[in-house]
């Protein structure tokens, strides 16, 4: 079987910037027809989106996906909480290490994989303010080392 296509459609570079990713999870995403109408014409957002599991389900909050325009009454509440749709298992193994202290569910990035719609969500453990300090010293060091670099490769 091939490699199927991804397709981007939102992602979510704080995440990076907040949290430090332990591992990903693809999930799919239950939606209605306008939403992934909405999605094909790229109007989604899951910057201030969240993942929580309840009852053993897992869903998502705060992702928005604007109004189909021509779906008038088929539109739905474009921040309404949406299922994601992942194996019992998976979802128990995850609850238990939630459980565990520091650790939350984070929304990566949101993709169409074929002709499905998948949220690529992470186990993150929230970065320290020191942390982040840090982050931002070794993007600083490289930038100005790539500067470096082609003052140097025009000389």
């Amino acid at each position: 079987m091939g490699k199927e296509s991804k397709k981007l459609i939102a992602n979510n570079k704080k995440v990076f910037h907040d949290y430090f990713l332990e591992e990903t999870y693809e999930a799919g995403i239950s939606l209605a027809g306008t939403e992934v109408k909405s999605l094909r014409m790229g109007k989604g957002s899951i910057k201030e989106a969240f993942v929580r599991i309840q009852n053993n389900e897992i869903y998502i909050y705060g992702m928005h996906i604007s109004p189909y325009e021509k779906g008038n009454i088929f539109n739905k509440d474009p921040l309404r909480p949406r299922k994601l749709l992942m194996h019992k298992s998976e979802i128990t193994k995850i609850a238990g290490k939630i459980k565990e202290k520091g650790y939350t569910l984070v929304p990566v990035e949101v993709y169409f994989k074929g002709s499905l719609v998948k949220v690529e969500i992470a186990l993150a453990k929230g970065k320290k303010l020191y942390d982040k300090r840090q982050d931002i010293a070794k993007k600083d060091m490289k930038r100005e080392a790539e500067r470096d670099f082609k003052v140097k490769a025009r000389v």
